[in-house]
């Protein structure tokens, strides 16, 4: 019988070992750089090996792969080089290799990262309008690595005034009864074995008197504007609705349009007098002359009012004849 043969092709897979980082070390100082290296060795065909930070892969990576001649598999690292700053204080750094031997499970090695860097600082106030009589306290916002404790207050350059009434606790500076000795500038300092940092916050305490009126008030006197300006003129209630329930000088302000109006109504009563007087002047000078009477007329030659009478009632033809002229 003739022999028959045939031929198969075996592919043997390398399995990559476990993937380790080195060149970490901890802590590491804010604005520095570092190197982390990820290397898998064993795989055949060579592995394929990412970078993530925070599960957000990292891209433009080199890779390099080398071939190990006696087993025929090959090696696989890459290098992480950056410059460290705050933002990556506690990030996870991951490097993943992946290979057609894992079934579709990867093998992972992490590090986590340690930051120190210096102090951050704010001051936050309870009270945003202070006023006289009133506490306040004044918080001092700081973080750093390692955590600076404790912090330092000062006032205008030198130590807090009145202890009995400035008591700091922790990061709490606490001010009660206040008073107008109590402004000026409060520094808060923070301090590390990194560094140091501060910030400061000027307080200003204000006068009792100068308070705004309350909101409850201030509304019902608001309305009220509104309601007077409305019969007055339309062009006026435009500016009344806009007036701020918390502004008293805009309230003030609304006297204005009053002052207007009376002025108004004195120019029309001026007005109308002064057309009055011109317009009688011209009527009495049209009806201006000389009037006689019967007696008057016989009075011009008489010696006494009998005469005149007589010569008035039998003599009026020789009266003198008076002519009237309009002008």
């Amino acid at each position: 019988m003739p022999v028959k043969t045939s031929k198969a092709f075996l592919t043997v897979l390398g399995v990559p070992e476990k993937p380790q980082i080195s060149g970490f070390i901890s802590p590491v100082m804010e604005g520095e750089r570092m190197q982390l290296t990820c290397k898998t060795s064993g795989s055949k065909p060579a592995a394929d090996m990412r970078w993530f930070k925070n599960d957000k892969e990292i891209k433009d990576v080199k890779y390099l792969k080398e071939e190990d001649e006696n087993r025929r598999t090959f090696t696989v690292s890459s290098t992480l080089d950056f410059r460290v700053d705050r933002s990556d204080d506690g990030a996870v750094l991951s490097c993943r290799v992946d290979h057609e031997s894992l079934n579709s499970t990867p093998q992972i090695a992490m590090q986590v990262l340690e930051i120190h860097y210096t102090p951050s600082v704010k001051i936050i106030s309870s009270s945003s309008w202070p006023e006289e009589g009133q506490s306040i306290v004044l918080t001092c916002e700081s973080k750093g690595k390692p955590l600076p404790e404790p912090v330092l207050w000062t006032k205008d350059g030198g130590e807090l005034p009145d202890p009995e009434r400035m008591v700091v606790n922790g990061r709490d500076l606490r001010i009660s009864f206040l008073n107008k000795t109590d402004n000026g500038t409060y520094r808060c300092e923070a301090t590390n074995p990194i560094g140091q940092n501060s910030t400061e916050y000027v307080l200003i305490v204000h006068d009792v008197s100068n308070t705004l009126l309350p909101t409850t008030v201030i509304p019902s006197l608001t309305t009220a504007t509104v309601t007077t300006t409305v019969t007055l003129t339309t062009s006026t209630t435009t500016s009344a609705t806009a007036i701020s329930t918390r502004d008293p000088n805009a309230l003030a302000g609304q006297t204005g349009p009053d002052h207007a109006l009376i002025g108004g109504i004195v120019a029309v009563v001026v007005f109308v007098t002064l057309c009055s007087i011109i317009l009688l002047g011209r009527y009495l000078a049209r009806h201006k002359g000389t009037y006689l009477t019967n007696e008057a007329k016989g009075a011009e030659d008489a010696p006494d009012a009998d005469t005149a009478i007589i010569n008035a009632e039998g003599s009026q033809v020789n009266a003198e004849e008076k002519k009237e002229y309009f002008i």
